[in-house]
């Protein structure tokens, strides 16, 4: 388990990071965009602060992720995003659908492997 932890933590690290940094930097081109996903994308864009604020959470959270500090932190803070780029790719762009779908089991399996320190949040006072 210890080992599957590590490959699926660093994985998640990576596509983060280089993710977050290519936004960054611009290395790479914007692919063309059509119809709905396109509007979308436009609104995203028109927001001015949205894809700065999600891309900044993808960084600290891949950093999070690739030196293993603070993981289950980084868990619940990057889950949101993964909600959002699995139903973005479900619904807009379904081509695009087994990279969302990789990354929400990836996060699922690593909330799982961390399970005792979110069991806290669950338990009912009383």
């Amino acid at each position: 388990m210890k080992i599957a932890t590590l490959i699926v933590r660093t994985l998640m690290g990576a596509i983060f990071l280089c993710t977050s940094i290519s936004y960054f930097v611009l290395s790479n081109p914007e692919p063309a965009t059509t119809g709905d996903f396109k509007a979308f994308q436009v609104g995203l864009i028109a927001s001015t602060y949205l894809m700065p604020l999600a891309k900044s959470v993808e960084f600290l959270c891949g950093l999070s992720f690739l030196t293993g500090k603070f993981t289950t932190l980084a868990n619940i803070i990057i889950f949101p995003v993964i909600i959002n780029i699995l139903l973005i790719n479900y619904f807009l762009t379904p081509n695009n659908l087994p990279i969302g779908i990789a990354v929400f089991l990836g996060n699922l399996f690593l909330i799982y492997s961390h399970w005792k320190n979110y069991e806290g949040l669950f338990k009912m006072n009383g």
